[in-house]
């Protein structure tokens, strides 16, 4: 059983938990998806960043894509507008079922889904139709860094972190968190903007020893065969990116769960996946230059020696939101 060896590569410890699903997860409807899905609920995987960069080898994971969508995170953004101008699609269904609702009280005309993105591609930044149909509400990046406080104030928790980080690194509350009750649609105040998907990164916690900075990630809900690869990695960087413009060195990414697991379409591919052996792990580098969280692009960051299985193709599940 892959869960038994651990040891040998740290991606057993990543195919030990898709096991530990297929083998001891509970079966249960999920919300609105149509598909049901297998879990298990508290686990924890750790990943210690200075062997390798925890790119998954036994299926080939589209880190680029996850890399943008974390940039798009930093940059406090909440509109898919950037994303789709970029063909990254992974958003794309939840602001459509916003529009689908108001198409169904004859507020606005009907799009297909692909005519929908095509127009937020198509038009400005600035439009209207853009600002309120590309819109998620108050997600990841607006929490992260535009928190509303009571007060009217916008709190930007990721340049406090980082601030705290510089001048006390012992401390032990630097954290940045997603989860605010005010946005989360049964809390939410009547006519308020919601997020349309409650967030599953709920939370995050860096810590640093002896020069090293680590990251703890809290995950309330996680895709283990299509979202979590992509968490992994991105969540990675993150830690990286912390380390570098604090001067430290990248520790260890750890990664907590709450609820973790497999939906019924993807048996197959799981079993696929776990018949395979894993590959030696990638490194990550970073340009040297860039000592603002802020002034990272695309261009500043590569990963070396990447050479995994072939992907291992799945449809997404889109489940969940105020639906």
């Amino acid at each position: 059983m892959h869960g038994e060896r651990e040891d040998v590569h740290p991606e057993y410890q990543y195919l030990g938990l898709l096991q530990d699903i297929m083998d001891h997860g509970k079966d249960k409807p999920s919300l609105g998806g149509g598909i049901d899905l297998r879990g298990v609920f508290g686990r924890q995987n750790r990943w210690a960043l200075p062997e390798g960069f925890p790119l998954l080898t036994t299926k080939k994971v589209f880190y680029k894509t996850a890399f943008r969508e974390m940039l798009w995170f930093i940059s406090g953004d909440s509109n898919i507008k950037k994303l789709v101008d970029e063909n990254i699609h992974i958003w794309d269904e939840w602001p459509y079922r916003s529009y689908r609702q108001a198409v169904e009280i004859g507020e606005v005309p009907m799009l297909s889904q692909e005519d929908f993105v095509q127009k937020i591609k198509e038009e400005d930044a600035e439009s209207e139709f853009v600002k309120v149909w590309g819109e998620l509400g108050p997600v990841y990046g607006r929490q992260w860094r535009r928190w509303r406080a009571a007060d009217g104030r916008e709190i930007d928790q990721l340049a406090w972190l980082i601030d705290k980080i510089k001048r006390t690194p012992t401390r032990k509350h630097a954290l940045v968190s997603a989860w605010n009750p005010e946005f989360i649609y049964e809390m939410a105040a009547p006519g308020e903007k919601m997020m349309d998907l409650p967030p599953c990164h709920t939370m995050w916690q860096v810590d640093v020893e002896e020069g090293e900075l680590s990251l703890q990630l809290y995950q309330r809900s996680a895709d283990v065969f299509l979202g979590v690869p992509f968490n992994i990695a991105q969540y990675a960087l993150l830690t990286h990116m912390l380390a570098q413009v604090t001067d430290l060195r990248p520790g260890e990414l750890v990664h907590t769960f709450g609820n973790v697991h497999i939906y019924f379409n993807q048996f197959d591919q799981v079993k696929e996946q776990l018949s395979r052996e894993p590959r030696p792990m990638p490194k990550l580098w970073l340009s040297p230059d860039i000592k603002d969280i802020d002034k990272f692009t695309m261009d500043d960051i590569h990963v070396e020696g990447y050479d995994p299985h072939p992907p291992i193709r799945a449809e997404v599940v889109v489940v969940g939101g105020k639906f």
